[in-house]
């Protein structure tokens, strides 16, 4: 069938225009006209999302990426989460032509062309007016498949300025210039090395998106916005269950995991000011295949909870609340203990720093859970930044097969963003790692741990510095509370 779904894909020229600032205040402008207003975020990123999700009214910001999804899947991602949603937001990542595809084929113009959302250009015009004709008529030609349907004027330096983009884009184009944003403070957003300070990072972020917001209502016309998203085409999208949608979610005893009626797992979950980077999909995804989640709050928390059957830390800031983990040893010990009694465990890149020995940041060491005989050092540039390519070995303690991969295993598509690495002070690294576990993957593109290998295990926990996307493509969520299960039947 068809569906509707109003929408606009907002991309710029190029990174650094200002298109995370001017999404999240279009976000909370709509939202407080009363729309319910859903975000989505081109490629892999948990920081934009948390911000477009907050400036959203909590409307969970779903990512599409081609590296872990088939055209067909974020066409459906689209529609489903869309829902009721009376605008839906696309946020860009990087200039509208980007990619790291030469051909284009995995670029923000390929998303609007898939999706056939109307594209809203961003232009950064600090030190330009004329010349912003030549950019906006080769953008139009480079691919004239694409609907670039208004342009936003960013960062101009006053009334005569705007006067002069204005008369320049009517002049020589067809665009319609549907707002001026001049340079203001309110504007500016904390930034650090991984980009914009998370939303869930101290009490400011509320007023912060309230005052965008107002700034981008004043600069924008928002309902001539509101009616080009409306213009979109409709979506194709079939509605249906699992069971008849080919994309049954499988458990590692071959049976429908859907289909079979489990006591929910009670999987604790490390949300907090330390520990933010979840994808909406997977937490539902997780939900979906039979887990409570409860959230733990490493900072603040005493312990975990006597009764959990799990346990996910997921990436975040550890090395800017290192002395604040460090701080709170019962948690720590409380982690460290579980894990060695055989708690199903899973932790990315920041949870894999908490559960070393210590991180260490300019010129400070904070002890952290020790469970891994290694040191986090973070570095001035990044050590592993980019998709990355997985192979699973036979350590691979979610394996389908139970752990004895049998043949040529898939390459699993995932990404890292780390400028910390693990050290082993006075000795090898991958000594002192396989000394007391094994490697879950097999690194074809990336670093991971050690360039080679990622996802170390021991006993019933699985650390890697890549960061896994529950998709089509590799359905982890399932694969790790089947694991869960299987632990549990054992004790």
């Amino acid at each position: 069938m068809l569906m509707q779904v109003p929408r606009i894909y907002i991309s710029a020229a190029h990174k650094s225009s200002g298109k995370t600032t001017l999404s999240i205040g279009l976000c909370a402008a709509l939202h407080s006209q009363g729309l319910l207003v859903q975000p989505f975020k081109k490629g892999p990123d948990y920081i934009d999302p948390l911000w477009l999700t907050q400036a959203s009214g909590g409307r969970a910001c779903h990512n599409l990426d081609f590296n872990t999804m088939s055209h067909e899947e974020i066409l459906r991602t689209l529609c489903a989460s869309a829902d009721n949603a009376d605008i839906s937001i696309i946020e860009g990542n990087k200039g509208l032509y980007d990619g790291v595809a030469l051909d284009g084929s995995d670029s923000n113009a390929a998303v609007a062309k898939l999706t056939q959302t109307p594209v809203i250009l961003v232009i950064d015009t600090r030190g330009v007016t004329r010349g912003v004709a030549p950019l906006l008529m080769g953008y139009q030609q480079f691919d004239t498949h694409i609907n670039i349907a208004g342009v936003i004027y960013n960062l101009s330096s006053g009334g005569r300025h705007e006067s002069k983009l204005r008369a320049v884009t009517e002049a020589y184009t067809d665009i319609p210039v549907l707002g001026v944003v001049k340079k203001n403070p309110r504007l500016e957003v904390d930034e650090r090395h991984l980009g914009l300070k998370p939303s869930n990072e101290g009490q400011g972020a509320a007023q912060k998106i309230a005052a965008i917001a107002q700034v981008v209502a004043d600069s924008v016309d928002l309902a001539r916005l509101v009616e080009i998203a409306s213009q979109a085409p409709a979506l194709p999208f079939q509605n249906v269950s699992d069971e008849n949608s080919g994309t049954k979610r499988v458990s590692n005893s071959g049976s429908t995991a859907r289909g079979i009626r489990r006591k929910k797992v009670r999987l604790g979950i490390c949300e907090d000011s330390a520990f933010g980077f979840y994808y909406a999909g997977d937490k539902q995804a997780l939900e979906e295949a039979g887990a409570e989640l409860v959230k733990i709050d490493t900072l603040n928390d005493q312990c975990l909870p006597a009764d959990l059957d799990g346990l996910f830390i997921g990436g975040g800031f550890p090395e800017t609340h290192m002395q604040a983990l460090a701080a709170n040893k019962s948690m720590r010990q409380s982690i460290f203990d579980a894990i060695e009694a055989g708690l199903p465990t899973y932790a990315e890149c920041g949870g894999l720093m908490y559960l070393s020995q210590t991180i260490q940041w300019h010129g400070e060491t904070a002890e952290m859970v020790g469970i891994i005989p290694a040191d986090a050092v973070m570095h001035q540039k990044p050590q592993g930044r980019g998709y990355v390519k997985l192979q699973e070995t036979p350590f691979m303690p979610w394996s389908e097969t139970g752990g004895a991969t049998t043949g040529r295993a898939p390459i699993i598509n995932a990404h890292e963003f780390h400028y910390s690495a693990l050290v082993c002070h006075g000795g090898s690294l991958e000594k002192a790692l396989e000394s007391k576990g094994k490697f879950a993957y097999k690194v074809h593109r990336g670093v991971g741990i050690n360039g080679d290998y990622d996802g170390w295990v021991y006993k019933n926990l699985l650390a890697n510095y890549s960061h896994m996307r529950d998709t089509d493509r590799f359905h982890w969520a399932q694969r790790f509370i089947d694991k869960i299960h299987k632990v549990k039947t054992r004790m």
